[in-house]
C-alpha cells in the first residue's frame, strides 16, 4: 500500500517502481478522496489527523475523540486511539498551552502519556539540579529524598556526575 496526501504528489516518474505499481500487490490510497471521516475506520482517520491542516485539525480531533468514545473500536483499546489523539495535537499545536490545548480537545492531557512522560522529565531535570546543591549544604541522600519525597534511588541517580550538573 503506498499513501498519498492526494493525487498530485504521486510522483510523476514512475519508472523505478512501475513493475510493482502496476501490479495488483500495490495499492494507492488517496488521503484526500476517502470520504466524510465519520464513514472511514478509525485508523485512517488517524492518519488523515496528521496531515489535517491547523484550522481543522482541532474540530477533526473533537470529532474523533467523541466518536472513539462512543463506538466500538476492536482490538485497538480506546485509551491507546486516545492517547494517540492527544499527541498528534500536542505535537502540532506545540506552542499553545496545555491548557488551550484541553479546551480544544475537550479532554484534560493530565492523564495522557505524553503529559506524564513531559512532567516526569521536569520532575528528573529538577532533581539533577537541586540534589548536587543539596548535597554540597551537607544533607545526606535519604534526608533530601524524605524531604523532596522521592525514592533513594532517584537522588542517587540525580547525585551521579554528568555533564549536566558539573562545574567546572
Amino acid at each position: 500500500m503506498v499513501i498519498f496526501l492526494s493525487r498530485n504528489l504521486e510522483p510523476s516518474d514512475q519508472k523505478t517502481h512501475r513493475i510493482y505499481l502496476n501490479s495488483d500487490q500495490v495499492q494507492r490510497v488517496y488521503l484526500d478522496e476517502l470520504g466524510s471521516p465519520n464513514q472511514q475506520p478509525i485508523g485512517i482517520n488517524l492518519m488523515q489527523l496528521t496531515i489535517a491542516p491547523d484550522s481543522v485539525m482541532a474540530e477533526q480531533a473533537r470529532l474523533l475523540i467523541e466518536r472513539v468514545q462512543l463506538e466500538e473500536t476492536g482490538t485497538l483499546p480506546k485509551n491507546e486511539i486516545l492517547e494517540v489523539i492527544t499527541t498528534i495535537a500536542v505535537y502540532k499545536f506545540s506552542t499553545l498551552s496545555r491548557e488551550e490545548v484541553e479546551a480544544m480537545l475537550g479532554l484534560t492531557l493530565e492523564q495522557t502519556r505524553v503529559y506524564q512522560e513531559a512532567k516526569a522529565e521536569g520532575r528528573e531535570e529538577i532533581l539533577k539540579l537541586t540534589v548536587p546543591l543539596l548535597l554540597k549544604t551537607g544533607m545526606t541522600v535519604e534526608q533530601i529524598a524524605q524531604q523532596l519525597n522521592v525514592d533513594v534511588e532517584a537522588v542517587q541517580l540525580a547525585a551521579q556526575p554528568s555533564i549536566y550538573n558539573e562545574h567546572p
